[in-house]
């Protein structure tokens, strides 16, 4: 009879251990479950990180992969270049904010400047140069039909460029002047400015008198193709060349057009070139005239004279950090101009 009562009370007394933990396990669970719910609490009150870093009023690009936390999960800003939009930058409500280092914005017909950002501050222009190479040539009245050889004078040595106009191609002047313009080639630049009566110093300096008789004061020029960070302006000064330059009707057409194709007389290859400005080829733009620039001096720059709301424009962007940054400036722009009651675009 004992042994079973003992029995019995060993049998209840195991099955409270089962159903009961220990003390300190119950205290250490009870810990964990706390201390979790008060993560997930600090969590979803964290603030959110911002993502862009202003560095003379540019996003960093090491922002880009900088983790922000939504809703207390962990998410990644997509770096795709395709598809990366920085939107505008912060500012007042109606106002245009850029992130571009220099900018500024004309009404082409009344002279009213709409926007100015540190436009009288000369800089390096890189390949906006080229504008000022065409002009000359045009003035000079030498014939476009004329062939011109590209030799190893006009090979950059500089910057060490690579170029599709390998040494012995053979093309017409104006076909230089158009890959010049479009492509931004330097090889076919350097070779109409080479191949002018009196050589390339004689066009250096005719460049340069240009300038003067512009109204181009902060503005010099020691190369016909820009990879020299010597060749400087401002946006201000600018605004001068690209309204003179739009007078041709050369610069007009080349600088705008999407494409060009030629056969090599050196080894009978088919060449491709495209214009280096996508908003050419964007049925959203209206652009008489174009020309990009780009050395590590200058950052990536931008001119055009474009129609926008009906009234034509001349907008400069100079020092544009990032691959797209001067696209998206350039949109940035015309959704101001087009929206913006600040902007009061005006034909007149």
């Amino acid at each position: 009879m004992q042994s079973r009562l003992s029995a019995l009370i060993a049998g209840i007394v195991v099955m409270c251990l089962v159903s009961f933990p220990a003390p300190a396990e119950a205290a250490k669970a009870s810990k964990k479950q706390v201390s979790s719910k008060t993560i997930r609490s600090k969590a979803a009150k964290k603030p959110v990180k911002k993502l862009r870093y202003v560095r003379k009023g540019k996003p960093s690009k090491l922002a880009l992969n900088k983790p922000r936390l939504r809703g207390g999960k962990i998410t990644r800003v997509s770096t795709r270049a395709s598809t990366l939009d920085f939107g505008a930058p912060i500012g007042n409500p109606g106002e245009l904010a850029l992130y571009s280092s220099s900018a500024v914005v004309v009404n082409a017909i009344s002279g009213e400047r709409i926007y100015g950002k540190n436009s009288n501050s000369p800089a390096p222009i890189a390949s906006i140069t080229k504008l000022m190479t065409a002009i000359v040539a045009l003035d000079m009245h030498l014939p476009l039909n004329e062939y011109i050889t590209i030799t190893e004078e006009d090979v950059d040595t500089l910057k060490n460029t690579s170029s599709r106009l390998m040494v012995g191609t053979t093309l017409s002047r104006g076909e230089l002047m158009h890959l010049a313009l479009m492509s931004s080639e330097n090889r076919a630049a350097h070779a109409l400015a080479r191949t002018a009566p009196g050589g390339t110093a004689a066009f250096i300096a005719r460049m340069n008198r240009t300038a003067q008789s512009l109204g181009m004061y902060r503005t010099t020029f020691a190369d016909p193709t820009g990879l020299t960070s010597a060749n400087v302006s401002s946006a201000e000064d600018l605004i001068r060349l690209v309204q003179a330059a739009h007078h041709y009707p050369e610069i007009r057409a080349y600088s705008t057009s999407e494409g060009y194709n030629f056969v090599s007389n050196v080894n009978n290859r088919l060449y491709e070139f495209r214009n280096t400005n996508p908003l050419v080829r964007s049925q959203n733009w209206q652009i008489g005239l174009s020309k990009t620039g780009y050395i590590s001096e200058a950052g990536k720059c931008l001119v055009m004279q474009a129609t926008i709301n009906d009234t034509p424009v001349i907008i400069v962007l100079l020092d544009s950090d990032g691959k797209l940054t001067r696209i998206g400036d350039a949109n940035r722009i015309k959704k101001w101009l087009e929206t913006s009651p600040v902007a009061m675009l005006r034909a007149g």
